[in-house]
Formats: C-alpha cells, sequence, structure tokens
C-alpha cells in the first residue's frame, strides 16, 4: 500500500503492484510539505532494489530449456531487494551457474551478483542428485562488504595496543613469583619502614616475562596470516584483524571480516580452517617444546612455579603433560615449567575457543560452508548451552560466551555458489577438529585428575 498525506492531515491509499524486489516507482522523489511519499522515501533510504527492465533482460536471454526453465519468482535478500529464480535446472548445475554469471555479465555489466542457493520449500531432490537450485539477483553494492573505513583503522590499532599490553600482563603474572622481595615486602607488609626500593629492580623482571608475551601474540599473528596465506590464491580480500584483549590468556583471538564476496564453500572453509591450523601448530610446537624443556635439569633457572591444578583445565593438554613429565612432577603442589608452556597453552586454548561451531567464529564458518546453516544453528544452541553450563572453557566459559553473542553471533553471508559441496575429506577434518577443540576445552574433574595424577587434589 502507498499512503500520502494532504494539507488537511488526512490519508489516502493506493495500491500498487509489481515484481518482488523490483522497484517499479519513477526515479524521483519530489519534497514538499503538502505531499510526502512516505513509502518511496523509506525506499531511498533502504538498499536498492534491482530494475524492472534488468530482469525482464536476464528472463528473456538468460533462462531457457537449455539452461534454467523458469516458473516463479519471489523476493530475495535479507529486506527482499533482490529476485529470486524459481525453476527447473536443465544440465549439470556448476557448469550452468558458470554460463549464466558469464551471460549475466555480457548483459548487464557489473551491476549484479547472481547467487545459486538451495531452492526454498523444496518438496524433493533434483533428478540429477543432490538439493534444488534456484537463482537469486542482488545489486552488488548491496550484496558485497564494503570497504574498510578510517575509523576501523584505528580501532583495530588501539585493539592491538590493548592486546600487546594484556599478553605483558599475562606474562608478569606467570614470573610473579620471582619479583624481587624488596618490592613485594614494600607493597605488602603494612609495618614495612624506610624509603621506596628502586623500581629500576623490576626492568629484569619485565625483561624475563616479555618472552610468554612473545609467544602469545607470535601465535595470534601467525593464525591471521594463516587467514590472508588461503586468501590470497582465492583473490578473497579480508579486513584487518581486530584483536580482543584478555587478560587470563592474553587474547581471545581476533575478528577478521571477508571483504569480498567467497565464490562458494570450499573457499570458505579453507580460509577458515587455515588460520586455526597455522595457530594450533605453532602454539603446540611450543606447548610441547617447552615441556620438554621443563624436564631437563639443566634448563632449571628458566622455569617458573605454577600450581599444579593449572593441568586440570584442559583434558588433552593434561594428559599430554603427565604423560611428558611424569606423576612425580605432576602430583604436587607446583609444577616447574618452561615459559614456552604457558604460551603454548594459552595459545591452544584461545584456538579451540575460536573453533567452536558457533556464529562467525572460524569454526562457525566451517560448519556452515560443510554442512550448512541448519547445522549451524543446531550446533550453535548446543555450543551456547555448554559455555553457560561451564562444560567447556571452565571459568573463561561466561566471558567467552558473551563475546560471541554481542561480537561473533551473526552466521556469515550466502556464496555465490551456495549449493556445491566441500567433499568428504573437508567434512572429515572439521569433525576431527571440533573433537579434538572438546577435548582441549573440557577440564579433568577432581576424580579423574586423583587418579591420572594431574595436580594435586585435596579433598576434605
Amino acid at each position: 500500500m502507498r499512503s500520502e498525506r494532504t494539507r488537511s492531515g488526512s490519508f489516502s491509499s493506493s495500491s500498487s503492484s509489481g515484481t518482488p524486489g523490483v522497484s517499479n516507482e519513477p526515479p524521483f522523489l519530489s519534497f514538499s510539505v503538502d505531499n510526502i511519499d512516505t513509502v518511496k522515501l523509506l525506499e531511498l533510504l533502504g538498499p536498492e532494489k534491482v530494475d524492472s527492465a534488468d530482469v525482464k533482460a536476464i528472463k528473456e536471454k538468460l533462462f531457457g530449456y537449455t539452461t534454467f526453465w523458469l516458473t516463479r519468482e519471489e523476493p530475495f535478500g535479507d529486506l527482499g531487494e533482490g529476485v529470486l529464480f524459481i525453476g527447473n535446472l536443465r544440465g549439470k548445475r556448476e557448469e550452468i551457474f558458470a554460463k549464466l554469471q558469464r551471460q549475466l555479465r555480457e548483459l548487464t555489466g557489473d551491476k549484479y551478483n547472481l547467487f545459486m542457493v538451495e531452492e526454498p520449500n523444496s518438496e524433493g531432490e533434483d533428478p540429477r542428485g543432490g538439493p534444488r537450485v534456484s537463482f537469486g539477483l542482488l545489486r552488488r553494492e548491496v550484496s558485497e562488504p564494503g570497504p574498510t573505513t578510517l575509523w576501523q583503522y584505528v580501532i583495530s590499532l588501539l585493539l592491538f595496543l590493548l592486546t600487546v599490553f594484556s599478553c605483558v600482563e599475562l606474562g608478569i603474572a606467570s614470573k610473579i613469583s620471582s619479583l624481587p622481595p624488596e618490592i613485594v615486602t614494600y607493597f605488602t607488609d603494612p609495618n614495612a619502614t624506610g624509603p621506596p626500593p628502586d623500581m629500576q629492580l623490576l626492568l629484569p623482571f619485565v625483561e624475563s616475562a616479555l618472552p610468554v608475551a612473545y609467544g602469545v601474540l607470535a601465535v595470534q599473528l601467525f593464525h591471521e596470516v594463516g587467514h590472508f596465506l588461503a586468501a590470497f590464491p582465492k583473490k578473497v580480500k579480508l579486513s584487518i584483524p581486530f584483536f580482543i584483549p584478555n587478560f587470563t590468556l592474553g587474547t581471545f583471538g581476533a575478528i577478521t571480516q571477508f571483504k569480498s564476496i567467497l565464490p562458494d564453500k570450499k573457499t570458505m572453509f579453507d580460509i577458515s580452517m587455515a588460520g586455526p591450523l597455522a595457530g594450533a601448530a605453532l602454539s603446540f610446537s611450543m606447548f610441547f617444546v617447552g615441556l620438554l624443556l621443563s624436564s631437563n635439569p639443566a634448563g632449571a633457572s628458566d622455569l617458573v612455579e605454577v600450581p599444579s591444578k593449572l593441568f586440570q583445565g584442559s583434558l588433552l593438554l593434561g594428559l599430554v603433560s603427565r604423560a611428558t613429565l611424569g606423576y612425580r612432577a605432576m602430583h604436587a603442589a607446583t609444577v616447574a615449567i618452561h615459559p614456552l608452556v604457558i604460551a603454548g597453552w594459552c595459545g591452544l586454548t584461545t584456538t579451540a575457543f575460536n573453533m567452536l561451531p558457533v556464529g562467525c567464529l572460524d569454526g562457525g564458518r566451517a560448519l556452515q560452508g560443510a554442512f550448512g546453516k541448519d547445522a549451524l544453528f543446531g550446533f550453535g544452541l548446543t555450543t551456547y548451552s555448554l559455555l553457560g553450563l561451564g562444560v567447556l572453557g571452565g571459568p573463561l566459559s561466561l566471558p567467552w560466551g558473551l563475546y560471541v553473542l554481542i561480537c561473533q553471533r551473526t552466521p556469515e553471508k550466502p556464496c555465490l555458489n551456495d549449493v556445491s559441496d566441500v567433499g568428504t575429506w573437508r567434512r572429515a577434518a572439521l569433525i576431527v577438529s571440533v573433537f579434538l577443540v572438546v577435548l582441549t576445552l573440557i577440564p579433568l574433574w577432581d576424580e579423574l585428575a586423583e587418579d591420572l595424577g594431574v595436580g594435586l587434589v585435596t579433598s576434605f
């Protein structure tokens, strides 16, 4: 319905009809006090719709009995600003889609993007196998991500500096037992007298804490490099990373957005998995080498004392530590470990959190590419439930769950080819990865920790 307000304040209505997602209104709006077309004003403020003349030309010149036999049209897009062409496919979907894309560029240039999606509310599969497909049409400026703005660069820089600070704080916290005794006494003893200690005593202490900070930062930078290396040959642009500081792990990782429309689900899967795989490889190398150095008596001067109960925070990492360091070292109040163990542990935990199958986390994008949005919705609800109950991540489950709900809950936008399968081995790799993620984030319960000798369990 179209409403116009007259000078007397009453409303008159007139009906209009047209192709769904196609604008039939005149291109200009005459603003006046007497007559304001509110519907047209909302259209101008909202996303641009496709032109009816272009839709007519596409129906006449692209579709036919040798490619795609069109039967009906529906609105397409988040706000119905596009057109979804529904019909019957007359050949192999990938070949026809490539042909339609080429013909669309010849007909309209770079004005539109054509999507191949599963037919909504389909009553069956395609006779050739696989789901029935439809083709969606959207303007490029509506369907493609916008460029990175100056403010986003500023925010990214500020977040990176905060992340550097939180990583240094993590390193200092890991070395707190080696603080100079003069400084500890001055700040903790209420009866302390005399002049304040020389603060230059802190310089060697801070320098000794920097390797942990360097290790955590290196893992996250390596993670982002993995994304960019996987995106480069696919000609997919990524945004600058927005690092998220955290004083327990040093960082919660980074938010990296796609700045190009993705060609297919394989591309989404490969780019999403490349970062966690790179980060996990470097993290585990640090963690395992650190454990080997921890068991070497020659390097005892480089070790730091940490409570043994910290190793109960992860079933997988606790078992690896127990197997490497032995029962006597692990079944004590404190454990002497190399700083590389701390950096590797934090890196593996952060990588595992980012591989959870929810929202637009790396794990959520990979799951969406491998199994679709419906599977992502089901796994997302399960993940939120486990985080809410504290089953995954222990004390970090609540802050991580809130972070995902605020910043990363929305699934990724569809690919141009949102139908083609990613293949069996990619799905198998994702299943194995999620299994390892769960083992990493599940804490050791007291009975199992006592039986395995991971940490000194005190019962009252």
